[in-house]
């Protein structure tokens, strides 16, 4: 008998709040500031492989950036915000490629933190802009399997696998005089770098830093390296977060409710 789950790129949230149903608008996935030429898109929570449920408003599904990105075909430029601790491995290589594929010029932003999947999402951009105090966390995939022997020398060449398309990944945005082999190095050990230390491996724009609170500090505690200032700043509001409506505020009050009924 075997179970292996190998979509799971970081390590599992512990939540204590009922789902909620994706099939309210997710106003943290959602095209702003549309003109007849461009858009901005926000990705600001863990990326999740498309089910019936999320358990936070904020979580990120393939199908919300599809979604999304009907919304601005045939635009010149769009603008990607990132501020993620990143999520499924498989979720977020859609989500890559969707974006991959669209053909605006992607202009991405991250905001707060691109960590785990999200830093190779981040990638997909012509152009890249990352303040120095903000955060890019690259490292191996993980999976959770239950098996004998040749199950799990399975998974683990299932992993090596995956782990060679995310290599793909941020290869395409190195910086000239980088070697892969560098960051296949720094993959191994869970290596979190700051705006400038981004900037001496890949192809990106340091700019300004600015005042911008990274987002699900409770998953990032989940990773081992995560630097204690980054999770300190998880509860001050980002700075480009999209204002959530009063049914989403609703949907939020219920959720703190149920609980108390538990």
């Amino acid at each position: 008998m075997r179970k292996i789950k190998t979509n799971i790129f970081n390590y599992p949230v512990v939540n204590s709040v009922t789902p909620i149903n994706p099939k309210n608008d997710n106003k943290l996935m959602t095209v702003k500031n549309l003109t007849e030429t461009s858009g901005d898109l926000y990705i600001y929570g863990v990326i999740v492989d498309n089910s019936d449920f999320k358990w936070d408003e904020a979580d990120v599904m393939p199908d919300d950036v599809l979604n999304a990105l009907n919304q601005v075909e045939g635009l010149d430029e769009l603008n990607i915000y990132i501020n993620s601790p990143g999520g499924s491995v498989f979720a977020g290589q859609a989500i890559y490629n969707m974006l991959k594929r669209n053909k605006a010029k992607k202009i991405v932003h991250i905001d707060g933190v691109a960590a785990s999947m999200a830093s190779v999402i981040a990638l997909v951009g012509d152009e890249v802009y990352v303040p120095s105090n903000a955060y890019m966390m690259i490292h191996k995939p993980l999976t959770i399997a239950v098996g004998n022997a040749n199950d799990f020398r399975k998974a683990a060449d299932d992993l090596d696998v995956i782990e060679s398309g995310l290599m793909s990944a941020y290869e395409s945005k190195l910086k000239e005089g980088v070697t892969i082999d560098i960051i296949k190095q720094m993959v191994d050990k869970e290596t979190w770098l700051n705006g400038d230390e981004i900037a001496d491996y890949f192809d990106v724009e340091v700019i300004e830093s600015k005042n911008i609170a990274a987002c699900a500090s409770d998953y990032l505690k989940n990773y081992d390296k995560t630097p204690q200032k980054l999770i300190a700043s998880g509860s001050k509001p980002p700075q480009h977060k999209p204002q959530v409506n009063d049914e989403d505020e609703n949907i939020k009050l219920q959720n703190e409710l149920d609980l108390l009924n538990l």
